[in-house]
């Protein structure tokens, strides 16, 4: 999306307004519109003329009308510079009593703070004016889908529905083939019924998306590079339905809202939960598969007979590692609006995030680096979380330009049982309180006796992503 970014960013505040509002006191009481009327005054203000469009604001601010400030910041976004956005931001500023002139992120992050309320069938109004930038949002947003979003906080991400497209049974090939990758670089690895998989990450951030068959089971690997979590998911549900996914285009708090293709409802790419669209309300959630970051060198060296995407995917794509993220992943903040921040740790502070039993927990990598294995309990279940390697990104490209950033780290957990954990003195081991040998594995960790205690389905993530959906998400060494 980084060359989408111009589109996303307003660099000066408005000048003077070529259409006049008579000024109004932000603290006079709302009279609500009637919805009938509120919802023919949202498309005079998007599909109308100016003279419509003047009325229409006029209408709003005698009524005072706070629902209309939803309105207002989504035309803030979809107008250039002309007589009807200054007409905007000044009924803005009227209704809200906030003074952050011509800048939709101000407007949209401060909104994000607040309980205002849209008019209603604000959604629907939504899908008709981000169908000027693609006609299938008019598919995903309507009025009457159920929803347990707040849909004011839906965003266009720079990009058209199926933007980024998805692997489709990618083609693969033998690790010993895949000579394009470097040791160091990282990727996505795991393993189904015995069947190994590494995942590329300079592919995988131009795709974001993979839906595939491993050992025999369908699997969807959703990589939002915004919130910086990658997840796989099985692709069955309980029923004995397959869901494949794609990318809808459209983002949620700065987290990619993906979508499958079967219903085309929008899920949550983070908790693997449909959010809006037919699906909403059935209770599915979806399996999450342990997945690891590792570099190609431990991955290859761990499973010689593993397979790996090729270089020739099928699309004429640059893959070359840092390629289009390699700024926003050295940067500090995010690349959207967000509302939703908590100073417990920087904004982008990578974590690896896990949800037991309804529970979630967040251990920042800077503590595992200090503390390598980890004994905790959460939601009563014993476990140890255990951490490898940073895995860096270190490069330059051929016209000069210089990358440095952290991709993450190797980290999985386990369930512990009555066990506490080590680290041991060969890799991938650890000493239980016995001073007996464990093995870590992609699939449990193994003892000397045969005896196997299962792995957890964590990921890693940026803060911000993990805390926006779980606010009240535990941190690791944080009381």
């Amino acid at each position: 999306m980084t060359r989408w970014m111009s589109l996303l960013v307003i660099v000066a505040l408005l000048g003077a307004t070529a259409l006049s509002v008579a000024a109004r006191p932000a603290a006079r009481a709302s009279t609500a519109i009637p919805d009938a009327e509120a919802v023919a005054l949202m498309f005079d203000l998007s599909h109308a003329d100016t003279a419509t469009a003047h009325s229409a604001v006029m209408r709003i601010l005698a009524a005072h009308d706070t629902r209309f400030i939803a309105v207002l910041i989504e035309m803030l976004r979809s107008y250039g510079y002309s007589s009807e956005r200054n007409l905007h931001v000044q009924a803005l500023e009227q209704l809200s009593g906030e003074r952050l002139g011509g800048l939709w992120p101000a407007w949209a992050e401060w909104y994000g703070t607040t309980g205002y309320t849209p008019p209603p069938r604000f959604l629907g109004w939504k899908g008709e004016l981000f169908s000027r930038i693609d006609p299938a949002f008019k598919r995903l947003l309507r009025f009457d889908y159920p929803t347990t979003l707040r849909v004011e906080e839906i965003v266009w991400g720079g990009v058209p529905f199926d933007g980024i497209p998805a692997l489709d049974n990618a083609p693969i090939i033998p690790a010993a083939d895949a000579h394009y990758l470097t040791s160091d670089e990282p990727v996505f690895g795991l393993v189904v019924n015995g069947e190994a998989r590494a995942y590329p990450l300079r592919i995988m951030d131009q795709h974001e998306m993979a839906n595939d068959v491993i050992g025999g089971e369908p699997v969807s690997i959703a990589y939002c590079t915004l919130c910086g979590a990658a997840i796989a998911y099985r692709g069955t549900l309980p029923d004995g339905r397959v869901l494949t996914f794609g990318s809808s285009g459209l983002l949620y708090r700065n987290n990619k809202l993906m979508y499958d293709r079967l219903t085309r409802t929008l899920w949550n790419h983070l908790t693997g939960e449909p959010v809006l669209g037919e699906l909403v309300g059935s209770g599915i959630r979806l399996e999450v598969l342990p997945l690891v970051l590792t570099s190609w060198s431990d991955w290859e060296a761990a499973h010689p007979g593993s397979l790996v995407l090729s270089y020739y995917t099928g699309f004429d794509r640059r893959y070359q590692l840092g390629y289009p993220y390699g700024a926003y992943f050295s940067d500090s903040d995010t690349m959207f609006p967000l509302a939703q921040r908590s100073e417990l740790l920087p904004t982008k502070a990578q974590i690896f995030a896990l949800y037991v039993a309804g529970l979630p927990k967040a251990y920042p990598l800077d503590a595992l680096a200090a503390e390598p294995v980890i004994n905790d309990v959460l939601a009563d279940t014993p476990l140890v979380v255990v951490a490898g390697d940073a895995i860096t990104v270190d490069i330059v490209w051929e016209d000069g330009t210089a990358l440095d950033y952290s991709a993450g780290a190797e980290v999985r957990a386990y369930e512990r049982g009555a066990h506490t954990f080590a680290a041991g003195t060969e890799p991938d081991t650890l000493i239980d309180e016995a001073g007996r040998p464990w093995w870590v594995t992609e699939q449990a960790l193994s003892g000397p006796q045969g005896e196997t205690l299962p792995r957890l389905g964590g990921h890693l993530a940026y803060w911000f992503g993990w805390y926006a959906f779980f606010p009240r998400t535990e941190v690791y060494g944080i009381d």
